[in-house]
């Protein structure tokens, strides 16, 4: 008997879960309380003609991405064209910058130009880190968490020494590389996990491979073409997507979810499944019902918060490539601030997007369009003159390293988002951006569950629960609801 499922939330978690759901014959509805679908991954378009991608930007692990569309008969080429950036990216220092090739062999002849040897040892950092990468993207983020058994498996058995769980990061590295602009190379792609370096397992080096090995791409019209595709995805199976739709109840009687609580109105469903925020989607149930109350959250090691800058120029910007990361100053000060301190960085890095060196339809002819992003600690506040701050620290060094001058006169959009507009958009604990960080303590089993404890219709998906943040992850995941919500039949409940 097919059952009626709601969805709460359309970022990549709730619209792959609302595909798999459909697929099985459900009838699914995606309700998004935005005016567009996408969660973080929603795409802005001004009056003047940029076209913004107001979240995820780096298109990493693509064969992970592939893998839902191929579930359903599909290939990303149906929808949309896959561009190799090359170089990949560029690193600034305050001495040179360092441009990584999308060749490998060309990284590794860069590397063996700052470090003698360090061309023999990235192979055995890379081999390392395919291992991982085929175990733990195909074995270990696919399961539902519910008990460590899940993993006693003959793959992960096999591989369990060679996973570097309890080895970090930090002293992982230090092991192949000393040259201090290799380390920060090396530990860059796990700052996407939200947290130190020295505080994620070595386990996630699978983010190297995932990246440099497997390339940086982007999807031609802007990263949000992702979501149109998958959407097309589940609709063609039969889900629903409903915008302007705010959840403000979880209605239950008897010991499971009746329905939901929509703009006023009281909508009937088998099951839900939370893709929002999960602390927010928990806040929408009677307390004793809850997962977890919020000392829980409080005690939570969550990825930052982070302020950005959509920026339209009214002419191009020389000597910028469309991913630049500015590491003149100190990563660990930098984290020191998030982590620790709870307050801005005084010296911060940052991070400049620049598709329209890709793409020519994201600006108007002879524009440029710039993302500039900054990591911040959660809760802190964020009220527009400190914005304004960062952003002519952002823009000051964004011209010395590319020769341009008076770029704030030359801008014709201008746009902030910072800490509170991730709690009014997306409910987001705290303002948090990217959701729980991986470290070891919050890995696996230890996150929060994708099952409610006390209602058996009600699960959650998405960068909160397994198997954690990221655009794979969370596509992943969504898989993993579905999943478990198919298997269940009707009468059991």
């Amino acid at each position: 008997m097919p059952k009626k499922i709601a969805v709460i939330g359309s970022g990549f978690s709730g619209i792959s879960a609302a595909a798999y759901a459909a697929s099985a014959g459900n009838e699914v509805i995606v309700l998004e309380k935005n005016d567009t679908i996408g969660g973080r991954a929603r795409q802005m378009t001004t009056p003047n003609g940029y076209v913004f991608d107001m979240g995820p930007s780096w298109y990493w692990m693509p064969d992970i991405i592939e893998q839902f569309f191929e579930d359903f008969g599909y290939r990303t080429a149906d929808f949309f064209e896959l561009v190799p950036l090359d170089p990949q990216f560029e690193m600034v220092f305050s001495d040179e910058t360092i441009a990584i090739p999308r060749s490998y062999d060309a990284l590794r002849a860069l590397f063996d130009t700052m470090e003698k040897g360090a061309g023999s040892r990235l192979d055995a950092f890379m081999k390392s880190a395919r291992d991982k990468y085929d175990v733990g993207m195909r074995e270990l983020v696919t399961r539902p968490c519910y008990s460590w058994m899940e993993f006693a498996t003959p793959a992960v058995m096999k591989s369990a020494f060679k996973l570097n769980l309890l080895s970090d990061f930090r002293r992982y590295v230090g092991r192949y590389f000393t040259h201090p602009k290799l380390k920060a190379l090396m530990e860059f792609p796990v700052i996407f996990l939200g947290a130190s370096p020295k505080k994620i397992p070595a386990l996630y080096s699978l983010m190297n491979y995932g990246g440099y090995a497997l390339g940086t791409w982007y999807p031609k019209g802007g990263f949000h073409e992702l979501v149109r595709a998958m959407k097309t995805v589940a609709e063609s199976k039969g889900a629903r997507f409903r915008t302007g739709a705010n959840v403000e109840q979880i209605i239950t009687r008897s010991g499971k979810v009746t329905g939901l609580m929509v703009n006023g109105e009281e909508l009937v469903f088998d099951f839900v499944i939370g893709s929002s925020d999960y602390q927010h989607t928990e806040s929408l149930l009677a307390a004793p019902l809850r997962n977890y109350d919020e000392p829980y959250w409080a005690r939570k090691t969550f990825a930052p918060s982070c302020l950005i800058y959509y920026l339209g120029f009214n002419e191009r910007i020389p000597n910028l490539g469309h991913h630049t990361l500015f590491f003149e100053n100190d990563l660990d000060d930098h984290i020191h601030a998030i982590y620790e301190d709870k307050k801005w960085p005084e010296r911060p890095l940052f991070y400049a997007c620049c598709p329209s060196k890709t793409d020519t339809a994201v600006a108007p002819k002879g524009h440029e369009n710039l993302f500039l992003l900054m990591p911040l600690a959660t809760g802190i506040n964020d009220d527009e003159p400190t914005r304004e701050r960062y952003l002519q620290l952002m823009i000051n060094r964004l011209e010395r390293f590319t020769g341009a001058t008076n770029l704030l006169l030359k801008a014709d959009y201008k746009k902030s988002y910072c800490v509170s507009n991730f709690i009014a958009d997306y409910n987001a604990y705290k303002g948090n951006a990217y959701g729980l960080a991986n470290t070891l303590s919050q890995t696996a089993v230890w996150k929060p569950s994708i099952k409610n404890k006390h209602l058996p219709n009600l699960f959650y998906t998405g960068q909160l629960t397994v198997p954690g943040p990221g655009v794979p992850p969370s596509i992943i995941s969504g898989k993993i609801v579905a999943t478990e919500v198919n298997k269940i039949k009707m009468p059991s409940l």
